[in-house]
C-alpha cells in the first residue's frame, strides 16, 4: 500500500514496556487473525478523495479504500457520537431509543445518549473470553466517562485526555492570546467556556505530533510494535478528529485557504442556522475542517505504515468508518442537528479491508451500518454472533454474496427519524409531522422538498419503513427541565 506519511511519529508509548511484560494483559489464544477497528468522528464522506472530492487531500484513506470493499450507502442506524458507538460495540440497534433517561451526571439530553446497558454483551467481551487481547487507544471524551460503559470487555482502555471539554487542565490556565483569536457569534453563550477549557488542555503543544489525532495514531502504531509480537488481537482505535474544535497547525489551514485572513477565528461551530456567519468565516470555516481532516489522514497513514511494517496486513481484518457528518451551511445549516437529516450530516465512510483481498477495489451499494460491525468482525473471526445482535454480517459482500436484503433504512437522531429506499429520502419528527421528502433520482443533494406534493410517499415511507422498522410508534420524551 502506497502511503503518505506523517515523518516523525509522537513519543514512545509510556507503559509500552509493561503490555510487553504484563501477562494478564496478553491474549491466551496462541495464533488466529488479527482485527483493527478504526473509528473517525464527524468525518463527512464527501469530503474523501475516493468518494468523489477532487480537491481535499486525503491520500491514505484513498489508498485504504483501493486495497477495500467500499460502502457507499453507509449510514449510523442512530446518531450521534454516543448513540452510533453503542451500536458499533454491541451490534444492537440503539434507535428507537426506547426508556430513554438522561443519565445522572451527563448533561447531554439527547434520546438515546446512554451507557451501554450491563445486560447488552458488547464485542470486546466476546472476543476477550475466546482469548483474544482486546485494546481501545480514543481521545473521545465521551467514552472516558465510567458510567457510560464503553470500557468494558478490553483489557487496556488508553485515553488521550484534552479534547474539547475535557475537565483536564484548570480552566484559568488557558491562553489568553489563543481565546482570543476564537469567533464568537451568535447564540454562543457557552463558547468561551469551551474555548477556555480546551485551549488550556492544549497548551504544552509543539510540535504536530502534539495535536490529538496524530497522539492518537501514534499512540496506536505504539501498541502495533508490542501486539504484534503475540497472539491475537483486537484493537480499536476511535478518534474524535475531525470533530470540532477545528484546531490544525496553521500549514493545513492554508491548503483549503490561501488567501489572508484577519478575522476571528471559527474554531467551532453553533448549532443552528448559518446565518450568524459572513460568507468570508463560513469560508474560513470549511477550510479549518479541510485541514482537520488532512492532518487525521496524515497520521492515519502513519498508523498504516507500521501496519505494513509488521506484516499485519496479511492476518488482520481492518475496517474504517465515522460515524456521522457535519453542515456546513449546504442547507442554511451548521453543525448537526436532528431536524436537518441532509447528505452532509447522514453519509458516511466505511471502509473494509480483507487481508485476502476479497473485495478490493470494489464498491457496493448495501446499506451498510454501524450495528453491523460487531457480526461482521464475529463472522470473519468464525465465532458465533449472538442472537441479541441485529446488525448483519458484510463478508459475503467481499465475496460477491450479499447478506440479508435490505431494501430501505432507517436511522434515529434525538427526536427524528429518517428513512430512504431507491428512490426517496424522508425525514420527520418521532410522530410523523415536519416531514421533508425528496427525490433522489431527480435530486440526490436533497435540495427540493417534495413533501407537500406527495403525502402519499410519506405516509407509505413512515408507515411501512419507520414505523414497522421501531416496531411500533416511536417513544415520545418530554423536553428536559
Amino acid at each position: 500500500m502506497k502511503l503518505t506519511g506523517a515523518g516523525v511519529a509522537g513519543g514512545t508509548l509510556l507503559g509500552a514496556s509493561g503490555l510487553s511484560s504484563g501477562c494478564a494483559w496478553r491474549p491466551s489464544r496462541e495464533d488466529g487473525p488479527n482485527v483493527v477497528l478504526v473509528i473517525m468522528d464527524s468525518l463527512r464522506k464527501d469530503h474523501v478523495g475516493v468518494y468523489g472530492n477532487d480537491w481535499i487531500r486525503t491520500p491514505n484513506l484513498d489508498a485504504l479504500a483501493g486495497e477495500s470493499l467500499l460502502f457507499t450507502r453507509s449510514y449510523p442506524e442512530s446518531a450521534p457520537t454516543l448513540c452510533a458507538r453503542r451500536a458499533i460495540h454491541t451490534g444492537k440497534r440503539t434507535w428507537p431509543f426506547e426508556n430513554w433517561f438522561r443519565p445522572k451526571g451527563d448533561n447531554i439530553s439527547l434520546w438515546g445518549w446512554q451507557p451501554i446497558p450491563n445486560f447488552q454483551i458488547t464485542l470486546a467481551e466476546i472476543l476477550r473470553s475466546n482469548g483474544y487481547g482486546t485494546y481501545l487507544v480514543t481521545d473521545n471524551l465521551q467514552q472516558f466517562k465510567p458510567l457510560m460503559n464503553f470500557h468494558r470487555g478490553f483489557d487496556v482502555f488508553d485515553f488521550i485526555r484534552g479534547q474539547t471539554t475535557d475537565a483536564y487542565r484548570p480552566t484559568w490556565t488557558y491562553p489568553r492570546d489563543k481565546v482570543d483569536q476564537a469567533l464568537m457569534k451568535g447564540d454562543a453563550s457557552g463558547m468561551m467556556g469551551h474555548m477556555k477549557q480546551y485551549f488550556a488542555n492544549a497548551q504544552d503543544r509543539r510540535t504536530e505530533a502534539d495535536w490529538y489525532s496524530p497522539m492518537v495514531f501514534s499512540r496506536a502504531a505504539d501498541y502495533l510494535e508490542v501486539l504484534g509480537e503475540g497472539g491475537p488481537f483486537f484493537l480499536t482505535v476511535d478518534c474524535y478528529d475531525p470533530h470540532e474544535p477545528w484546531d490544525p497547525p496553521e500549514e493545513y489551514v492554508r491548503m483549503y485557504d490561501e488567501e489572508p485572513y484577519d478575522r476571528k477565528e471559527p474554531f467551532a461551530v453553533v448549532y443552528g442556522s448559518g446565518d450568524y456567519l459572513e460568507p468570508r468565516e463560513l469560508e474560513r470555516m470549511k477550510a479549518r475542517y479541510s485541514g482537520e481532516v488532512t492532518m487525521a489522514d496524515r497520521w492515519l497513514g502513519r498508523f498504516l505504515e507500521k501496519m505494513e511494517e509488521l506484516n499485519l496486513f496479511d492476518n488482520t481484518l481492518l475496517i474504517l468508518l465515522s460515524d456521522h457528518g457535519v453542515a456546513f451551511g449546504e442547507h442554511g445549516i451548521v453543525g448537526k442537528l436532528p431536524f436537518a437529516l441532509y447528505p452532509e450530516i447522514t453519509d458516511t465512510v466505511f471502509l473494509m479491508r480483507h487481508p485476502e483481498g476479497k473485495g478490493a477495489g470494489k464498491s457496493s451499494e448495501y446499506y451498510a451500518s454501524t450495528h453491523d460491525v460487531a457480526p461482521t468482525i464475529l463472522g470473519y473471526l468464525g465465532l458465533e454472533t449472538p442472537e441479541s445482535m441485529e446488525g448483519h454480517n458484510l463478508l459475503g459482500l467481499a465475496e460477491g454474496g450479499r447478506p440479508k436484503p435490505r431494501t430501505h433504512f432507517t436511522l434515529g437522531y434525538h427526536d427524528h427519524a429518517w428513512c430512504r429506499d431507491d428512490d426517496y429520502v424522508m425525514f420527520c419528527r418521532h410522530d410523523g409531522t415536519e416531514a421533508e421528502l425528496y427525490d433522489l433520482r431527480a435530486d440526490p443533494k436533497m435540495d427540493r422538498d417534495i413533501a407537500g406534493q406527495h403525502q402519499d410517499i410519506v405516509k407509505r415511507m413512515f408507515e411501512e419503513y419507520v414505523i414497522k422498522d421501531a416496531g411500533g410508534p416511536l417513544p415520545s420524551y418530554p423536553e428536559p427541565g
